[in-house]
């Protein structure tokens, strides 16, 4: 993703929480300043519920800006919100940094 030119990724799911053996983790990256012709083709490929992304990481990927299916919130707002209660939750802000082209 850096070499793409993506700057920011937010990491969800268990390994962000208190569970001591967490199973997933669920990314999304921000996608401004991305060359789509340089990311890697599975982190936009969605198909059978994201098996490629799976498969190959062992979590999911999604691009921040974009609406989340069912809420329509985009996905940098679906992962701040508890899926129990509808509250606010924390998730991990990942600086990736200034790229070189």
């Amino acid at each position: 993703m850096k070499a793409a030119g993506c700057r920011l990724v937010y990491l969800d799911g268990s390994f962000v929480t208190s569970k001591t053996d967490p199973g997933d983790f669920d990314v999304c990256w921000g996608i401004e300043g991305v060359d789509l012709e340089k990311l890697d083709p599975v982190f936009l490929d969605f198909s059978h519920s994201r098996a490629n992304q799976k498969e190959r990481f062992k979590g999911e990927f999604f691009p921040a800006e974009l609406p989340e299916g069912l809420t329509g919130k985009t996905f940098l707002e679906f992962f701040q919100t508890d899926k129990e209660t509808g509250g606010a939750k924390g998730i991990v802000r990942i600086n990736l940094g200034r790229t070189r082209k």
